[in-house]
């Protein structure tokens, strides 16, 4: 059996750039077991596994060690791969089914907009547990919770660039990830707050660009700055950029996205 396998570099349009994830296209259900074991042999931050149903496309975001239960860059990977491989009409809208509930994603020009969940995050209790404060080995400026992650903010953005973190620390705090930002230094950037996000507990100790993780950003970023619609720039050494419009109990996240890899999965009998 062959299934169609894509890579795929998210909210960017430079190859080699943004996020890379994995796209495969699956014929039948096969066991979780199998899926965590291809998502190990690809070895990005994430990979996604499509199913096709009448009403749209099941979506599961599996990193190298784990199941996810929301993963931005590989939902803007998958439909722009549904989308350039012509099984999606470009003017008709991707729906997936996730553990998070429906997702949807139009395409807008060259940009994807995707339709995900808020996370306003609440500010944290006083108590900071130390793997936190001494995992990033910074002054912690505000400390939030979001559903998944920690959002921590720092004094600036130099704070946020120069970050080394202590990743086994890190990974001792029972969260999906953490994420650290704080406004641009530049009032003349071409975005408005930076961030970068540790997941080592899930087998990433850092992701380049994290869709999910600006469905906290968005809402927290928006009230402190008084903006309707943003630009994240996600600073990892790949980097990229996420456009955000919190939209009540929903936020608007936008990307686009390059194909670097299309080839096939090959799968033995008895899979």
């Amino acid at each position: 059996m062959r299934l169609p396998l894509y890579q795929i570099d998210a909210f960017t349009n430079t190859p080699f750039t943004g996020n890379p994830a994995a796209v495969c296209l699956l014929s039948e259900t096969p066991e979780e077991e199998w899926l965590q074991k291809v998502a190990a042999e690809m070895n990005l931050s994430e990979t996604a596994f499509l199913q096709q149903r009448a009403d749209g496309y099941d979506l599961r975001w599996f990193t190298p060690t784990v199941e996810v239960d929301l993963c931005g860059h590989a939902t803007l990977a998958s439909a722009h791969a549904l989308w350039e491989s012509g099984r999606l009409s470009t003017d008709a809208p991707a729906r997936f089914r996730t553990r998070s509930g429906l997702l949807t994603a139009v395409k807008n020009d060259s940009w994807i907009e995707m339709d995900f969940p808020a996370d306003p995050p609440r500010e944290a209790d006083a108590f900071v547990p130390p793997p936190l404060a001494e995992g990033l080995g910074v002054m912690l400026h505000a400390v939030y919770r979001g559903k998944f992650d920690y959002l921590v903010e720092v004094e600036g953005e130099e704070a946020v660039r120069n970050l080394k973190p202590d990743f086994d620390r890190l990974a001792e705090l029972p969260v999906r990830g953490i994420i650290v930002t704080s406004r641009a230094d530049d009032p003349a950037a071409p975005y408005d707050f930076v961030s970068r996000f540790f997941g080592p507990a899930t087998g990433v100790n850092e992701d380049p660009v994290t869709g999910s993780a600006h469905c906290a950003l968005g809402p927290y970023w928006s009230e402190r700055l008084g903006k309707g619609e943003l630009v994240g720039y996600q600073a990892s050494p790949r980097g990229g950029s996420v456009r955000v419009r919190p939209q009540g109990d929903r936020v608007i996240l936008a990307g686009q996205a390059v194909t670097v890899l299309r080839g096939e999965l090959l799968i033995p009998e008895g899979w």
